[in-house]
Formats: C-alpha cells, sequence, structure tokens
C-alpha cells in the first residue's frame, strides 16, 4: 500500500449542484465523419468553474432539432452551451436557429463587425460571406476569440461556441472565472486489482457510512487483469480522507493490497 496521496479539485456547491448543459451541433458528427472532441474539454473546464455538465445531445444541422434541444436543456439547467454551426457558409444555421429559440431576430453586433474587419483586413478581406459570423441572436454579447478572430457568442445563459476543439478551447479560456459555480470538491483515488463486481456491497457501505461523500468505481481491464479505481469525492478533506482510509482498511482485509493515488 503506497501513502502518497492523489488530490484534485473539481468544483461543485455544498448548498445546490450548478448544471450545464451542451448541444453539439452538426451533421459530421452524427455521420462518424468527424469525432467530438468538445464534450470532454467542456466537461473539465466546467468542473474548474464550479458546474457539472449533467447532459449532452448531439443534433443534426435542422433548425428544429436545434430550437428543441437548447429549449429543452436550458430550461432545466443554470447554463446551456452550443458548438458548432456558426461559421460563414450557408448550412451554419445555429445563430438564426437559437434566435428562434429565444425568439429575437438576429442582427450584426457591431463589435463582431470591426474584429472580422480587421481580422481579414491583410487576409483577403471582410466578404459577406465571412460576414455573416458577426450575426447574433439581438441582445447577445461576444466571447473573445483570439484564434481566429470570429466571436463566440452569449445570451443570458446560453453560450454558442465554434466547433473547432481548440478554437472552443479559447473561448472557454475567455470564459474562465465569469460564471457563478460552487465550492471546490476534492477527490482521491484509490486504486486496486479486483473486479467491482466483488466489492459492490463493500462501497455502497462505506459511502453510506460516510457522510458527504461519494465513491465512483471505474473498472479497467490490464496487462490481462481486472481492476478498477475507486474516486472518493467530498467537499471536506477530512471525511474524504476517513472515507479513503476505511475503504483501503477494508479491501485489505479481504487480501486484496490498494494503491492510494489510483493505478
Amino acid at each position: 500500500m503506497t501513502t502518497e496521496k492523489s488530490l484534485t479539485v473539481e468544483t461543485y456547491s455544498t448548498n445546490r449542484i450548478w448544471t450545464a448543459a451542451l448541444v453539439v451541433i452538426g451533421d459530421e458528427i452524427l455521420s462518424g465523419r468527424t469525432q467530438d472532441k468538445n464534450i470532454a474539454q467542456i466537461a473539465l473546464w466546467l468542473n474548474l468553474q464550479g458546474i457539472r455538465l449533467a447532459e449532452v445531445r448531439v443534433v443534426p444541422d435542422v433548425e428544429e432539432a436545434i430550437v428543441e434541444g437548447v429549449n429543452q436543456l436550458r430550461a432545466r439547467n443554470d447554463y446551456l452551451f452550443t458548438t458548432g454551426g456558426i461559421g460563414p457558409t450557408h448550412d451554419d444555421i445555429t445563430v438564426d436557429a437559437i434566435a428562434v429559440a429565444l425568439g429575437v431576430p438576429v442582427v450584426f453586433h457591431p463589435k463582431a463587425v470591426a474584429v472580422l474587419e480587421h481580422y481579414y483586413e491583410t487576409r483577403g478581406g471582410a466578404t459577406p460571406m465571412r460576414l455573416r459570423m458577426a450575426r447574433v441572436p439581438e441582445g447577445a454579447s461576444l466571447i473573445e476569440n483570439r484564434m481566429s478572430g470570429a466571436p463566440g457568442i452569449r445570451h443570458g445563459n446560453v453560450f454558442i461556441m465554434a466547433g473547432v476543439p481548440h478554437i472552443t478551447a479559447m473561448m472557454l479560456d475567455a470564459l474562465s472565472g465569469t460564471l457563478e459555480g460552487g465550492k471546490p470538491l476534492l477527490s482521491r483515488s484509490v486504486g486496486c486489482w479486483i473486479a467491482e463486481s466483488e466489492v459492490a456491497e463493500l462501497l455502497r457501505t462505506t459511502e453510506k457510512a460516510h457522510e458527504g461523500c461519494q465513491i465512483g468505481s471505474y473498472p479497467f481491464f490490464r496487462d490481462g487483469k481486472t481492476g478498477a479505481n475507486f474516486v472518493i469525492r467530498s467537499t471536506e478533506a477530512d471525511a474524504m480522507d476517513a472515507c479513503a482510509a476505511e475503504l483501503m482498511t477494508s479491501l485489505a482485509a479481504i487480501g486484496r493490497d490498494t494503491v492510494d493515488g489510483g493505478i
């Protein structure tokens, strides 16, 4: 058994859980031609903001599907993010569809126009198609994009972002620290070469004995052996450590070595 702790910080509120939903927009995602990478990076970023990604929906480039997804998910979450469909071509309909969902017209944002005109000044000019990326639902503000000039869009609790992962990352960076979320939740991993089915009851009783702690089980198969990492989460370090200690003691009692920090 090792003694080194592995602590990471995720952020959730002790009084409430702040949630966000994500609508991934694009026929190319649904067809399999493009593999989505935004779900993971948005989920990790939200954790750092004290917000839990509660649900994700992937929809085609169809107005009705976008409108339905946006309205349903924003109604039951604190925040809604969308990715994809805000480029300069005719099939980039996200802005128009979200404007329909919000019940507002689409307008040209003057600051977005200025940003694009400056960005494309030495890149062939701000053509009418490129200026499509300055269109926003009326009442929206902009999310800075240092990568390609074309900004993201914020309208209330709705955040309209690019589908290209590295551009999405830039937009997330610009939003860091600006959203209301919760307090830090500590996590600590305990690894063990054991099938989770063999310790399901042990995990349940250990979690039940430690109020304010949650134990997640993450099985894996490696080097011909079955194992699992058990992740203890709590807003209180002492409670988390006590839960981890009992879990390791219980596993040792049935003849299993553990690895504090995970395998």
